[in-house]
């Protein structure tokens, strides 16, 4: 597994290989809207249905084993104030390929679109 960072407006975001795929750090990402609680930003923005929209179709690209039935699921319930996401369960649910969840303290990674 190789790590680089890269820096975006003055922020540092790693980048980790993993399977020779690049993945950002959505934690760093999420770390610049809230340093202290990145977990809720990275929720929040799963419980938006364009982003549940853009992140299904990316897997429906290129992944023959993303589990559809489970993301209708999701995309159903997308934007309700009753609905939450996490990226564990995310994973969990659909068979993603383009996300995947480090085990450490608030460690996410999304993989960059190919």
């Amino acid at each position: 597994m190789k790590n680089t960072e890269i820096a975006v407006q003055g922020k540092i975001v790693r980048i980790v290989q993993q399977m020779n795929t690049d993945f950002i750090s959505l934690t760093d990402i999420a770390k610049y809207k809230d340093p202290e609680r990145s977990d809720y930003v990275l929720q929040n923005w799963l419980r938006n249905r364009n982003t549940i929209d853009f992140i299904g179709l990316w897997e429906k690209l290129h992944n023959p084993d993303f589990n559809s039935i489970e993301f209708d699921g999701f995309r159903n319930q997308a934007g309700l104030n009753s609905f939450s996401l996490t990226p564990k369960r995310w994973i969990e649910s659909t068979n993603v390929v383009g996300m995947y969840s480090k085990a450490g303290r608030y460690d996410r990674y999304c993989s960059t679109i190919k």
